[in-house]
């Protein structure tokens, strides 16, 4: 997948007219396939590039030291005497 912006023009559409349709109380909204498809495959390329940048993220976060130990002492402190 390369770094294009994705299209999500289907997807605010669909958001837009879900809004107007809860504005006027509609009880339901319909969508033509020609529509269904164009917000079905937005979505799809939305949830590729949200896993693509998930795993370069684990792999980038892994290669900076992803390994490293934590040691931690309790030694029980202590107050200094005055």
């Amino acid at each position: 997948m390369s770094n294009d912006p994705i299209n999500t023009i289907a997807i605010q559409q669909f958001i837009q007219q879900v809004k107007i349709a809860d504005a006027s109380q509609q009880k339901e909204i319909r969508l033509d396939m020609k529509n269904a498809k164009a917000i079905s495959f937005a979505l799809a390329e939305v949830l590729a590039k949200l896993t693509q940048d998930y795993e370069v993220l684990l792999q980038d976060l892994l290669k900076a030291g992803g390994n490293d130990t934590i040691t931690v002492a309790m030694d029980g402190g202590g107050f200094p005497n005055k």
